[in-house]
């Protein structure tokens, strides 16, 4: 009975998504399908996972979501608690991404003045701008050098400055690169020589910023923590209960399920204003 309950939800479940993964207009499908593939390829790229496929992680996450609605409507029968947990268990790897993500950023966020630095020192000694930025790929930081290493390649096989350029934003993928990558096109395109000042007055900036970011994060990260906390206690306790026939009972309610889904909604909109008091603004992608 509870395998067919599991794939009787999992049906509903495709159901629901349905609209999107097939849509009736066949000129909508795609525009949608490159708008949300192109968000998962930039998260991706933000999280530093090279080699996996936006649909491919799209399906997997699907897949996700289904096996843990059907394990917990197995586990644990309450037909309410399915859905929700197929909804966390398919955010879990988004969520993981996202952090990976923001751990990537804080970390490349103390190697960029680095860069600035070692970028200006090939200028001022006379090196063109390309073979400047080609020099990063053994002087830059080791976290970075792989970006610029391939570049090195592409610069080297093709000679095309703009495109090798523009393959070394979609790989570095952070706003500060794209800061520094856009004035470097500006300064190659129009010339000048405020160059070595702006990148000066740039490595200036991105040490100033990393530092107040740095205890301003240690700060609110308590903030984080006890919304982690407040978010998974409710649904431990609930699940340890649906174990008992008598709750499974009460929960399998029209009354129980108005409950779960309400806990739901009041539980993602707490974990959200939570995360935003604790969350400090991020830039920006440039020009993508």
């Amino acid at each position: 009975m509870s395998v067919a309950l599991g794939l009787v939800l999992a049906a509903g479940v495709l159901l629901v998504v349905s609209p999107w993964l097939w849509p009736r207009d066949p000129e909508r499908r795609p525009a949608e399908r490159s708008r949300t593939m192109g968000a998962v390829a930039d998260l991706l790229a933000r999280a530093g996972v090279t080699g996996v496929a936006p649909a491919t992680f799209v399906a997997l996450d699907i897949l996700v979501g289904l096996v843990g609605a059907a394990l917990t409507l197995i586990l644990v029968p309450v037909v309410a608690l399915a859905p929700v947990a197929g909804v966390v268990a398919a955010a879990l790897p988004v969520v993981a991404l996202r952090a990976r993500a923001a751990a990537r950023r804080r970390a490349l966020r103390a190697v960029w003045p680095d860069v600035v630095d070692h970028l200006l020192s090939g200028i001022r000694s006379g090196l063109g701008l390309p073979q400047a930025i080609v020099t990063l790929a053994e002087s830059a930081p080791s976290s970075v050098q792989e970006p610029f290493r391939q570049f090195r390649r592409d610069y080297v096989r093709t000679a095309r400055f703009e495109e090798s350029l523009d393959t070394l934003k979609a790989n570095l993928a952070d706003p500060v690169a794209d800061r520094i990558i856009e004035t470097l096109r500006m300064a190659r395109e129009v010339g000048g020589t405020e160059l070595p000042t702006v990148l000066r007055s740039l490595s200036q900036y991105l040490r100033a910023d990393a530092a107040v970011r740095g205890e301003v994060d240690a700060r609110q990260s308590w903030v984080r923590a006890a919304a982690r906390l407040g978010v998974v206690a409710p649904w431990v306790v609930l699940v340890l209960l649906g174990t008992r026939p008598e709750a499974a009972a009460a929960y399998n309610s029209v009354g129980g399920a108005v409950l779960v889904v309400a806990g739901l909604a009041v539980t993602l909109v707490a974990y959200r204003i939570m995360i935003a008091l604790g969350r400090l603004p991020e830039e920006g992608r440039w020009f993508r």
